[in-house]
């Protein structure tokens, strides 16, 4: 499995995400991290334990706790990867923009070529015309 698939099957999970945003400001134990879950301790461990396989985590023994930390690198090849997609957006954001910008233009141009009064058109019959 590339590095890529790797990272990307890991934070499949709405758990794993909320713990990565969790470890995103600072180290915390396995006792901090699952405080604020529903789930069991052991499901959040086996959690712990899919982000620490993929390299998105790295875990330190201190005194008797576990301190769980992000390893921001190991996001890079994803960012760069999803990166690609915000950047063909911005592109067509650019581009409508300008399109909007012509449009207003060309209408305000419109307007401006417009005569003020309008010529009254009559209509004539077969008969005047004839």
């Amino acid at each position: 499995m590339d590095e890529l698939t790797e990272v990307a099957d890991a934070i499949a999970d709405p758990v794993r995400r909320e713990i990565l945003v969790m470890l995103c400001h600072t180290p915390l134990t396995a006792g901090e991290i699952a405080a604020p879950f529903t789930i069991s301790r052991p499901a959040v461990s086996r959690h712990l334990r899919v982000l620490r396989e993929s390299g998105l985590v790295r875990d330190e023994q201190v005194g008797r706790h576990r301190r769980y930390s992000l390893v921001h690198s190991r996001l890079g090849h994803l960012a760069r990867w999803l990166a690609q997609f915000d950047a063909q957006r911005s592109d067509w954001s650019q581009r409508l923009a300008a399109l909007e910008t012509e449009v207003h233009r060309t209408r305000r141009d419109r307007s401006r070529a417009e005569p003020t009064s309008t010529p009254c058109i009559t209509h004539h019959s077969q008969e005047d015309t004839a």
